[in-house]
């Protein structure tokens, strides 16, 4: 496909080039917790707004560094690749999107700025190289496992969260990273990119993805049936193995998740 850039409306085109669903998705969690941890009005608008930023920032320099990948496999739908749009519109368009999540966070209190930009930063450590080794898996279980901290952290007395909360927020992180991927590992071998997924094949990791939600699951909601978490994901991968539907599912499984665990008790450790 050329490399002129296609006349139209930049905006649109960054929107499709952010990641849209899963940024929101992500974004939409924070927001979640923020309102169930009792941040505030004001509180709750910081939060959201750092971590969209942050995850803007995250998405188009994932499609900014696959640019050349994505264009020589043809992909029409990536606004870069497609030439909609220019790499230095979206170098400009992701330096302001990480300014705004550097200002947001800081506004939330310097322990949560510095676990939420550390959660960033894994996400770009992912774009900029672990999405093609081994541990691919491990900045999706950093940023997943660090977001409820950047909620509590910003609450007087900066209380983290309950260490299971952590440590199933890595499991969500982990079931996220493998559905998402799903989709795409045939491309992205033959690109050769060769995350863990990739390594695994579709099968395994779909198995990954379900059996990480369910841990997660069991950690968040024990007082819950575990099916009423993972049957979303598990409907998912049995009626679109290879779609986009799994990661959505597991999404809204984690968003279930997050439910249960604020109505059982919230955040905190020690609730």
């Amino acid at each position: 496909m050329s490399g002129a850039v296609v006349a139209g409306r930049p905006g649109r085109a960054l929107v499709r080039a952010c990641h849209p669903g899963p940024a929101a998705a992500v974004t939409g969690l924070a927001a979640a917790m923020a309102v169930g941890a009792g941040r505030g009005v004001v509180g709750t608008v910081l939060t959201t707004g750092a971590v969209a930023a942050g995850q803007l920032s995250i998405g188009w320099s994932n499609d900014l560094v696959d640019r050349r990948r994505d264009l020589a496999a043809g992909r029409g739908d990536k606004p870069f690749a497609a030439g909609e749009l220019t790499e230095r519109q979206g170098w400009v368009a992701t330096a302001r999107a990480v300014a705004c999540c550097v200002a947001l966070s800081a506004a939330c209190g310097p322990a949560a700025a510095t676990v939420h930009l550390v959660a960033v930063a894994a996400g770009w450590a992912y774009n900029l190289r672990l999405k093609a080794t081994v541990w691919s898996w491990l900045p999706y279980a950093l940023a997943f496992a660090l977001l409820p901290a950047f909620v509590t952290l910003a609450l007087p007395g900066r209380p983290w969260p309950a260490a299971a909360v952590l440590g199933a927020g890595a499991l969500l992180g982990v079931a996220a990273h493998f559905a998402n991927v799903l989709p795409d590992i045939a491309a992205d071998r033959a690109a050769g990119v060769r995350g863990l997924p990739q390594r695994l094949g579709p099968r395994a990791s779909a198995a990954v993805a379900v059996l990480a939600a369910a841990a997660a699951a069991l950690v968040l909601a024990p007082g819950w049936p575990v099916a009423l978490v993972t049957a979303p994901p598990v409907l998912a991968v049995l009626r679109a193995p290879r779609g986009r539907l799994p990661f959505l599912a597991v999404i809204a499984a984690a968003a279930l998740a997050v439910g249960l665990l604020l109505l059982d008790g919230g955040l905190r450790a020690g609730a």
